[in-house]
């Protein structure tokens, strides 16, 4: 009788996984990538500066977190979750925010959102947008600070000026801090309507672009074609961003044709914020979001009905993350009242 030599066999069936955490994780990393370039392109080297301070304190504080609480720290550094994480807090926050706020955002996400609920599968919210919630409450100055498009500024700030400004809040001589920052299109769109002001006036100011704000449009069409690129992976389903999406177009639309001059149009509020960005990349999140297909349409659908409620009569100009964090609340139930039946499941059936 041969002997056998590896003892190291998994149990039947021998069936691949199609896929990991790690593999999703690099896939949504990859779909990044055009939105992620468009941003530099038109607002400079801030967004990047953010990404990499994001990233380095996050597989800091989620290497702290492992050690502490005993778990494999290979595993799960390099599943790609915190670098995630990271990189969708940078992609919240303004590009010119002081180094601190990334690190700050970082420690919150990684420690508190997700750890301190039993780490990646456990965490009740969304890590990266309940860091952005803390930071938006706790820092309102510096988180709605915006820079403006770098076609709107004579002197382009560099990549070196840049870390310089992250970290010493320094600029070359030829530029002033109120040169380089500006309101978002819907934080002016929010106080033109405020004061009575007509919505024209924002629309033929100079933040104004095609659609939306100006360069934003642009930085949401990449986070789109890379959005659909996951749905054409399978990576994510079609469910919850395009619910979301009809959500916020339905009642925006809905308001617009009611009164224009109180309700922006529904391009705006789909490319001037963090609509498709939220949609395809945040909302989706596995673990926070709905897990039926019932369920998703559903999640989606409500998240979009929040995020314009907050942003026409609410108190921040823009509710995606909020919304996300409210209507992830509502998950469990979701949940339990849209699951598909067991199949051969009779109703009013007792095993007793």
């Amino acid at each position: 009788m041969s002997e056998i030599k590896n003892n190291n066999l998994a149990s039947s069936p021998f069936i691949p996984s199609p896929t990991s955490v790690g593999k999703i994780m690099r896939s949504v990393i990859y779909a990044l990538i055009p939105g992620i370039a468009i941003y530099i392109l038109f607002f400079g080297w801030g967004v990047l500066i953010n990404i990499l301070l994001a990233i380095v304190a996050s597989l800091l504080f989620e290497w702290f977190m492992l050690v502490v609480c005993r778990r494999p720290v290979r595993v799960f550094l390099f599943d790609g979750s915190a670098i995630i994480t990271a990189i969708l807090l940078a992609l919240a926050l303004p590009t010119i925010a002081p180094w601190w706020i990334p690190v700050v955002g970082s420690f919150f996400a990684i420690v508190v959102a997700k750890h301190l609920y039993g780490g990646l599968g456990y965490n009740v919210f969304n890590p990266a947008m309940a860091a952005y919630a803390v930071l938006l409450i706790s820092f309102p100055l510096e988180m709605t600070l915006w820079s403006v498009p770098l076609e709107s500024i004579k002197s382009n700030l560099g990549f070196l000026n840049s870390i310089n400004f992250s970290f010493y809040r320094e600029l070359p001589p030829s530029l002033n801090f109120d040169a380089i920052t500006s309101a978002t299109i819907l934080d002016q769109l929010r106080t033109e309507i405020g004061l009575g002001h007509s919505i024209e006036k924002v629309v033929n100011s100079s933040v104004f672009g095609f659609v939306a704000g100006a360069g934003y449009e642009w930085v949401n069409l990449g986070f789109l074609a890379g959005g659909l690129w996951l749905i054409y992976r399978k990576i994510i389903t079609w469910h919850i961003p395009v619910a979301m999406l009809l959500g916020l177009l339905s009642i925006s639309t809905f308001c617009y044709l009611l009164d224009a001059e109180q309700f922006s149009s529904p391009w705006i509020h789909l490319f001037g914020g963090a609509s498709i960005l939220g949609a395809f990349f945040i909302a989706t999140d596995p673990i926070t979001a709905s897990t039926t297909e019932k369920g998703r349409l559903i999640y989606g659908f409500c998240i979009g009905l929040l995020v314009f409620s907050i942003r026409a009569w609410g108190g921040y100009p823009d509710g995606v993350a909020f919304a996300v964090l409210l209507i992830g609340l509502t998950v469990p139930l979701l949940d339990h009242y849209t699951a598909p039946k067991v199949y051969g499941a009779r109703k009013g059936y007792d095993k007793n």
